[in-house]
């Protein structure tokens, strides 16, 4: 095959696109995929920050837009890449749902740029951008009291259904116990609940309250109760 069978061929299998379409999707679509990647790492608030996250994020937004470039307007080809995507199965699970929201958004702006709908593309992120900023900085949604993870250790023999309901009185607005673990060989107990704190309540004054009655045995107290694995 000489070199212009070569061309001939490459320019029938690409007739869809040409090969500015191609950069200028890429170009845009990694531009853009920063864009949400810089976005969500100036509005994470958890503990745990993963690199290798964002920088999937970016990698997801130009690779669905070189699939949507590939598809096209053929429904065969739309088919076939279903098919050969469904084969993938992915083992990291995702505790932040608000992952799963910037996995969608990389998504959809890959999409809207291998498309070609690049001022859509552009809009989209930049607004989408901003609000997700402006939902974080204004801590938009947040309860007055957040929610907290409270672990208390006492001596095995020691009945605790009763023990601490004067010092919830005093301290919490809502508590509820969500584990039981003996520990140390069975000589201690601890006990871990969910709690919500007063207005103004002072955390170490509460777990001092707590250690006058479990015979000043260990007592945490964890914010981020969503983040905590029992």
């Amino acid at each position: 095959m000489d070199l212009s069978s070569f061309f001939d061929l490459v320019s029938d299998s690409s007739e869809l696109f040409t090969v500015q379409d191609v950069a200028l999707t890429l170009v845009l679509s990694f531009v853009l995929s920063m864009i949400i990647g810089l976005t969500y790492r100036a509005t994470h608030r958890s503990v745990v920050y993963s690199q290798s996250y964002v920088q999937t994020l970016v990698l997801m937004g130009m690779v669905v837009s070189i699939v949507m470039l590939i598809i096209g307007s053929n429904i065969a080809r739309a088919f076939a890449l279903v098919g050969a995507l469904s084969i993938v199965r992915f083992r990291n699970a995702i505790k932040e749902t608000r992952d799963v929201g910037f996995i969608f958004y990389a998504m959809a702006i890959g999409m809207a740029c291998g498309t070609r709908f690049y001022l859509l593309a552009t809009i989209a992120t930049g607004i989408i951008s901003g609000l997700v900023w402006l939902m974080t900085t204004t801590n938009m949604f947040a309860k007055d009291t957040a929610p907290l993870f409270l672990k208390i250790r006492l001596p095995g023999d020691m009945p605790y259904a009763t023990l601490f309901d004067s010092v919830f009185e005093q301290f919490v607005n809502r508590h509820e116990m969500v584990a039981i673990e003996t520990v140390q060989a069975g000589t201690l107990v601890e006990l871990a609940y969910s709690v919500e704190l007063k207005r103004g309540a002072d955390p170490q004054a509460f777990m001092g309250a707590l250690g006058e009655l479990n015979d000043h045995n260990k007592v945490v107290l964890i914010t981020g109760q969503q983040e905590v694995d029992l």
